[in-house]
């Protein structure tokens, strides 16, 4: 087992990895990960799945054999990505079983052309869940306003989630009240409370790269040197919000009825900036109990060089305020960065969709 990463796997922080194959699974990648590298998740995206269904070796036979049915090409695309997460969550079984649904999580995402459209991504979180099967998956629904009511609907019916898009603080209340008023449908509809588990994806990288590009445009240097401190100090401003509402008493009432946290979850966590320390956004992000989900080169950087030093979240909320505060005195403003980045990140999910639809319909044809 690296020790690096045992560390951190110790230290409360569950390591998923953001990225899923056929070839992992079948070849047995995903296993050794889960070996040797303390993974205890998997989370999924359009993007990844567009890279991996253009392996016809993999995916040939059943391409053909929906051609054959006649399946339109989005069908497709949901048939075969559930049938990898399926997979991919019976490899995480023993997890999942020994951890009581804490860790051994796969994610699967609504498909972001709908993230604006609560009822359809209602429809579709519960059609996902049914198709893969399996008790061990989390239904990725964004934090867009639209996806909100969709959150606490899908929850309410007892069905896991993973909220992905999360970038502003003010957001991030209003899904875990979206997550808590959930809870409370399902209480009142006789559901079991202990068989629901929700995370809440918290993006980080994100943000010092629009935060950076803005404190560039300022150009003082009081500005450039605040490069780079944005998003942890977001991220771990963020960590207190949680500490407050799952400290509350009305996760309480909650927690007594049998409910689970829903643990903050940091994706994003590669780095973009070839100058900053590519482990930052896993070193500087510990606290018990957190995931991060990480890029295989993140998590490979990792092995190789991170560095545990204890909870590195919870001491810093005066600094990380202090952080925001000096960034907002040079001219950012944080409503407007957090409005941009949920656009761009909606909007990214989208081309990559468009992709895998692309990818799809050639492999089809070739199939």
């Amino acid at each position: 087992m690296n020790p690096n990463l045992q560390a951190l796997h110790d230290a409360g922080v569950s390591i998923w990895l953001d990225d899923l194959s056929r070839e992992k699974i079948q070849t047995g990648e995903l296993q050794s990960l889960i070996d040797e590298k303390s993974v205890t998740g998997v989370t999924t995206n359009p993007t990844i799945f567009a890279a991996a269904f253009q392996d016809l070796s993999q995916y040939g036979s059943e391409l053909a054999a929906l051609k054959a049915k006649g399946v339109d090409v989005e069908a497709a695309i949901r048939d075969l990505m559930s049938r990898d997460v399926a997979a991919a969550c019976d490899v995480f079984a023993g997890i999942y079983a020994g951890t009581a649904g804490y860790d051994g999580r796969v994610s699967i995402e609504v498909a972001p052309t709908l993230a604006m459209e609560t009822q359809a991504t209602i429809d579709q979180a519960e059609q996902l869940y049914s198709m893969v099967g399996k008790p061990n998956v989390l239904i990725k629904i964004p934090a867009t306003k639209p996806g909100l009511p969709a959150i606490r609907a899908t929850i309410a019916k007892g069905i896991s989630v993973n909220v992905t898009l999360i970038f502003s603080i003010e957001r991030y209340e209003e899904v875990m009240d979206a997550y808590l008023s959930g809870l409370e449908d399902a209480a009142a509809a006789g559901l079991d409370l202990s068989k629901i588990h929700s995370v809440a994806s918290f993006f980080v990288s994100r943000v010092d790269s629009e935060v950076d590009k803005q404190l560039k445009a300022i150009g003082t240097d009081e500005a450039l040197a605040l490069l780079g401190k944005a998003a942890i100090a977001n991220a771990q401003l963020a960590f207190q919000a949680y500490e407050q509402v799952f400290g509350s008493d009305r996760f309480k009432a909650l927690e007594a009825k049998g409910a689970n946290l829903q643990r903050p979850l940091w994706a994003s966590t590669g780095v973009k900036n070839p100058e900053y320390d590519d482990t930052m956004y896993v070193s500087q992000l510990v606290a018990r109990p957190c995931v991060n989900t990480m890029p295989g080169k993140t998590m490979d950087a990792f092995a190789d060089h991170g560095v545990v030093t204890g909870d590195t979240i919870t001491s810093n909320y005066a600094q990380a305020s202090q952080v925001m505060a000096d960034i907002a005195g040079v001219g950012i403003k944080f409503d407007q960065v957090y409005a941009t980045l949920e656009s761009e990140g909606v909007d990214k999910f989208v081309v990559s969709w468009g992709e895998l639809v692309d990818g799809v319909t050639s492999a089809l044809a070739k199939a």
